[in-house]
């Protein structure tokens, strides 16, 4: 592979520009006074590049891109590192609004996105299967869909990567996941409510959680990444199952943190408990920073200090109490 070729493609098939406001605490029908705001380029996939990017890995982010904001995401992106790869559409794409209260309570306001014609969704997957033909190591498909988009679109997605070798990883939702795992990504990354509504019942003990990735795996999936917000993420893979987690954190943003998380699951090398480990720590950090601010290598490395991985931890543990 090229030195000029990304490492990891990421696919974001409904990208946004993300604008965070800080309050105090939010209360229902007043006027308030920010104590802090911040835009980034938003999207799933472009936050999972834009964590490779600040880390030296190559990464190119490849999005429906139209309107004055289509631009904007584009020129934010280009000082990132992140090597951008638009889709013409003639949509103009979402622009994303989080209220993060002091205590870290976070409220999110998400658009739909642009309706994609059935000509900008084969321009998309035309696109895919061109980039991929220069060979990156992963392709991640991520995030929601756009209206118009059918919901096996990152199933697609996956099928074409598998046609060229690439390794996948998907970290999606709702309808959009159960197809993308019936497609059997190498990596897929769920939360605990997007697994648990993905086997249709109540996961509270760590045994419910292991359970549930374990019938993931036996769908096809390769590495289940079961993000856990607070209480850290398990991982089950082929050799086995980890927990990690550290102390409990006081967290200025969510948005991005599980996007981080992949990021540094994606980047890591070596044995399944590392990666991780490192995949924790750079979602740890994550957390720490306003809005969608991705960290860098400084950062990580202090999310890293504390973080304990437990091979097999107790299947009759509450979820909830994890990080006691």
């Amino acid at each position: 592979m090229s030195a000029a070729h990304p490492a990891v493609l990421t696919v974001t098939p409904n990208p946004s520009i993300d604008r965070t406001v800080e309050l105090a605490v939010l209360t229902r029908g007043e006027v308030h006074r920010a104590t802090g705001a911040s835009v980034e380029a938003g999207g799933k996939g472009v936050n999972v590049a834009r964590a490779l990017a600040l880390h030296g890995a190559r990464a190119a982010a490849l999005l429906p891109c139209g309107g004055v904001d289509g631009d904007r995401l584009v020129a934010m992106l280009a000082p990132q590192g992140v090597e951008v790869v638009p889709v013409a559409i003639g949509g103009t794409i979402r622009t994303n609004t989080t209220v993060v209260e002091a205590d870290g309570t976070t409220t999110k306001l998400n658009e739909p996105g642009p309706l994609l014609s059935g000509e900008e969704l084969e321009s998309l997957l035309r696109t895919v299967r061109a980039r991929l033909t220069v060979g990156p190591r992963w392709l991640a498909s991520s995030g929601s869909l756009p209206p118009g988009a059918p919901a096996d679109l990152h199933a697609r997605l996956v099928h074409l990567a598998r046609e060229s070798g690439t390794a996948t990883a998907v970290d999606t939702s709702g309808a959009a996941l159960a197809a993308a795992v019936e497609a059997g990504p190498d990596v897929v990354k769920p939360n605990l409510e997007e697994l648990a509504e993905l086997v249709a019942r109540e996961l509270t003990t760590v045994g419910d959680v292991r359970t549930a990735a374990a019938e993931l795996r036996a769908r096809g999936c390769g590495d289940v990444l079961v993000s856990l917000g607070e209480a850290g993420a398990l991982l089950a893979t082929a050799e086995g199952t980890w927990w990690a987690g550290g102390s409990p954190l006081v967290p200025r943003s969510t948005v991005g943190a599980g996007d981080c998380t992949l990021a540094g699951y994606l980047a890591a090398e070596g044995p399944a408990p590392r990666r991780l480990a490192q995949a924790v720590a750079w979602g740890r950090a994550a957390v720490l920073l306003p809005g969608s601010t991705v960290p860098g290598p400084e950062q990580t490395r202090t999310g890293a200090e504390g973080v304990r991985v437990v091979e097999n931890p107790d299947p009759d543990t509450p979820v909830k109490d994890l990080q006691r």
